[in-house]
């Protein structure tokens, strides 16, 4: 969509009597600054990765414009709310009426609802965990530990750690990127290789961790459970995971080095993600994990002077803040695909891909295509799994997929296509964090692109005739 599209839809929606006169003068203004200045070196947008550079540089020139759209554009002002927007205005055999009904009854889905409540439990863990020093506990731990030659190798095994018990591969990559650079600073490693160790480890995590967006929107989109997805999931990704760790080991082995400074770390600290990665392996409720991680973390924090009883709810409400945005995305697109499904868009969709499908193996091919194709367009992998869950439903309930199958398909694809393209949260928070662009970490992201060749070697395995 153009520009002048884009200005006029969020102008009707922000100020309905908005006049003809201060709409051309906003197109003026906003067409004129994207002309001079760069929009990329705007504070208030610097943190805001995980949109790709479209969406920032469209943000920044409305944040130029009227500063009071901030709050609003930094969830709202995505390509989502648009196709929302067009969903609403296409098929008018149906009222607006009716269609706001079928847009409620997609987002009242029991699974949806579910997914968001588990999105800001999530949110929540992660901001106390990371108040109370459990992330520089657990990086100084694993760093502290490990033999020079292992440092590269130790980036990569950490960030599993990390992003397993976190859930979140760019909050990983925010805690250890630093770090990469620190080493890369202190023993003239090439930059890009621990920037890439980094984002390799950040990735497994996002694909199997219980608290992960990506594993809870696959396992709630396709009906499973999460035990058995993450157990479906760790076999298959298992050799990527250990044939990258011996790469960045061949890499790092044929230097010297030695890791300085301080590393400082405390026990206690670190046993609310021992928790949460014990509990994710046991298949205890993922409710139950979280909140229990939650009050584990306050009462470490309390314990440790990290923070004081009056601040501990102010950094749990901040992590929970941290999730508004997957949660709002997720609500949008509820109602998306609840609008496309009533046009018939999935049906068309999913019968053009039945009839290039005649098995098993076909339909697991299938899904795995979705996922990396829709990841490629929408830039963000738990986004992408929410569009792509309900057609993959389908097929794997007509081509006998099972769910917890189905659910790692999903997860797998969609974070390889995330873990590989410049324009993700990912490799974007990775470059800016070290002063690299994304195409120099890409040649060393092992992890993403293995993960995908192991995934299709066991769909071919699994169902050879």
């Amino acid at each position: 969509m153009q520009l002048r599209f884009f200005v006029i839809l969020l102008a009707v929606l922000h100020q309905s009597s908005l006049h003809t006169k201060n709409l051309i003068d906003i197109i003026e203004k906003a067409e004129n600054y994207i002309k001079g200045d760069s929009v990329y070196d705007q504070q208030p947008f610097q943190g805001a990765c995980h949109r790709s550079a479209a969406y920032r540089s469209l943000s920044a020139v409305f944040y130029r414009l009227r500063p009071d759209y901030r709050g609003f554009l930094q969830h709202a002002c995505d390509c989502r709310l648009f196709a929302l927007i067009i969903a609403f205005l296409q098929n008018k055999n149906l009222s607006f009426v009716q269609k706001l009904r079928l847009a409620s009854t997609g987002v009242g889905d029991e699974n949806i609802l579910t997914m968001c409540l588990i999105f800001l439990a999530a949110g929540a863990f992660s901001g106390a965990v990371r108040a109370a020093g459990g992330v520089e506990s657990t990086v100084n731990l694993g760093l502290s530990i490990l033999p020079g030659n292992m440092a590269v190798a130790g980036l990569f095994a950490i960030g599993c750690f990390i992003s397993i018990s976190m859930g979140t591969s760019v909050g990983t990559i925010t805690a250890l990127a630093p770090i990469a650079a620190g080493i890369s600073d202190k023993t003239g490693f090439p930059m890009a290789i621990c920037a890439g160790a980094v984002v390799c480890g950040a990735m497994f995590g996002d694909n199997l961790s219980i608290i992960s967006d990506t594993t809870i929107a696959a396992v709630k989109t396709q009906g499973c459970d999460m035990r058995d997805k993450f157990r479906e999931n760790f076999k298959i990704v298992l050799p990527a995971a250990i044939i990258t760790l011996g790469l960045f080991y061949f890499l790092g082995n044929t230097n010297e080095y030695q890791v300085n400074g301080n590393l400082d770390y405390s026990l206690i600290k670190v046993l609310p993600y021992l928790f949460v990665l014990i509990g994710a392996v046991s298949g205890v409720n993922v409710f139950v994990i979280l909140i229990i991680g939650t009050v584990l973390s306050m009462l470490v924090g309390l314990g440790t002077g990290m923070f004081t009883a009056t601040k501990m709810f102010t950094h749990v409400g901040n992590g929970i803040m941290s999730m508004y945005d997957i949660t709002v995305i997720s609500i949008i697109v509820a109602c998306i695909i609840t609008l496309i499904k009533e046009y018939g868009g999935i049906d068309f969709v999913l019968n053009f891909i039945k009839s290039r499908i005649s098995s098993t193996k076909g339909g697991e091919l299938g899904i795995a295509a979705l996922a990396l194709l829709v990841d490629i367009c929408t830039a963000n992998n738990t986004v992408a799994i929410v569009m792509a869950g309900p057609i993959a439903k389908d097929i794997s309930e007509e081509f006998g997929v099972t769910p917890r199958r189905s659910a790692s398909l999903l997860d797998m694809f969609s974070s390889m296509g995330q873990g590989l393209i410049p324009y993700g949260a990912q490799l974007l928070a990775a470059a800016s964090l070290t002063g690299l662009t994304p195409f120099a970490i890409i040649p060393y992201c092992f992890y993403p692109l293995l993960m995908g060749i192991s995934g299709l070697i066991f769909i071919f395995i699994k169902n050879k005739e």
